[in-house]
């Protein structure tokens, strides 16, 4: 689910997408204008019927960015720390790098993502009768008809109790909230997400050899195999943060990285800085020595070997919002939501506005080993 595609930002929250975004988004434009409106609004033209496709592609792509935006800004007001949403394949995720305090924030950030689905799905609805649906609505009337039912669809499916959809999320809560041990409500809420994939890789087993549906039963097997491995994921994620208890972000920083001014070249940081280091990633500051960003191995060979010289590191740097930052006080669990993006996943580590450590995944890694390892042997 990496991002291949920055859409700014919406209500302070970072927006991009994913490829895979844009294949689906073809596929719903050619199924409307192919299929869907020929059948509930004939005698259009192909151009009509193509881009009142377009138009409700794009719109239902809207209306998935307003589900996850609905999960971002709760989250965000309950003091969950979103490090951004990146819609793709299969809808839409919001990254959280910090977690819900109480089940009952978890519950409310997750419901008002169907909610809104099948809040809009009901106006789609109320819209598309209020201007001519009926037994033989025009083009605009069934486009809107299609755009309510389909987030009704996406509202009743996402409150499946499949962890990790939404619904699942919530069944997580309810299971927290009563035995107050979030790592056994994440163990059964994710067994009983795998229950629900099987189940899903079983339908479309059947509708794919039984029923001859090859778009239907491979797409139910690829959506039945998605949840498995996403409720492994989490419930292994799960086992992760209980090994992680207690560990804080200055427990597996390495303290005091080296910065480099970012008026210099390219030349110059590659002299001065990368080749005399074991490192391979620099903080940098401005003139007045605050933070600026970070260099990466990977910006700087993306500028060609003779124009290193004439090419300022502020120039290629990951800036300092896209980089992930911790306090060394904070838990090391944060870490492991860090997105990769242009620090390639590295975290800064602040102190009252001082730069105290860097964190990489290798540090991640490391810190995750000894600590499984001892949990083992503990156990």
């Amino acid at each position: 689910m990496n991002e291949n595609l920055s859409l700014g930002r919406i209500a302070g929250i970072h927006v991009g997408l994913n490829w895979s975004l844009l294949v689906v988004a073809a596929l719903i434009a050619w199924s409307i204008a192919t299929g869907i409106l020929p059948a509930a609004a004939p005698g259009q033209t192909a151009t009509a019927y193509w881009t009142a496709g377009l138009v409700s592609a794009f719109v239902y792509l809207a209306s998935l960015l307003a589900h996850e935006l609905a999960h971002s800004i709760v989250a965000t007001r309950r003091g969950v720390k979103v490090e951004g949403i990146t819609l793709w394949l299969f809808g839409g995720v919001s990254r959280f790098s910090t977690e819900s305090s109480s089940p009952g924030a978890q519950a409310l950030i997750t419901f008002v993502g169907p909610l809104t689905s099948l809040l809009l799905g009901a106006l789609f609805l109320l819209v598309s009768i209020a201007v001519g649906g009926g037994a033989n609505p025009g083009l605009v009337p069934a486009s809107l008809a299609w755009l309510g039912y389909i987030n009704l669809l996406l509202g009743v499916f996402n409150l499946l109790p499949a962890f990790p959809l939404d619904g699942g999320r919530i069944l997580q809560s309810l299971i927290w909230l009563r035995t107050h041990d979030r790592l056994r409500a994440t163990r059964i809420a994710a067994r009983i997400g795998m229950a629900f994939a099987f189940l899903f890789i079983a339908y479309g087993l059947i509708t794919l050899f039984a029923a001859g549906s090859l778009i239907g039963g491979i797409w139910a097997v690829f959506l039945g195999w998605f949840l498995l491995s996403a409720a492994r994921a989490e419930e292994a994620g799960g086992l992760i943060r209980q090994a992680l208890a207690g560990v804080k972000v200055a427990d597996v920083m390495t303290p005091d990285p080296v910065q480099a001014p970012d008026d210099i070249s390219l030349e110059e940081a590659l002299h001065s800085y990368v080749l005399t280091s074991r490192h391979s990633t620099f903080p940098t500051h401005d003139v007045s020595g605050h933070l600026s960003g970070l260099l990466t191995m990977a910006a700087l060979k993306t500028v060609a070997p003779d124009a290193r010289a004439t090419t300022s590191i502020k120039e290629v740097i990951c800036p300092l919002d896209k980089v992930s930052t911790a306090s060394p006080t904070d838990p090391a669990t944060n870490l492991l939501n860090v997105s990769e993006g242009c620090s390639e996943g590295r975290t800064l580590v602040v102190d009252n506005g001082r730069l105290v450590g860097i964190v990489s995944p290798s540090d991640i890694s490391r810190l995750m080993q000894r600590s499984l390892a001892g949990a083992a042997n503990r156990g």
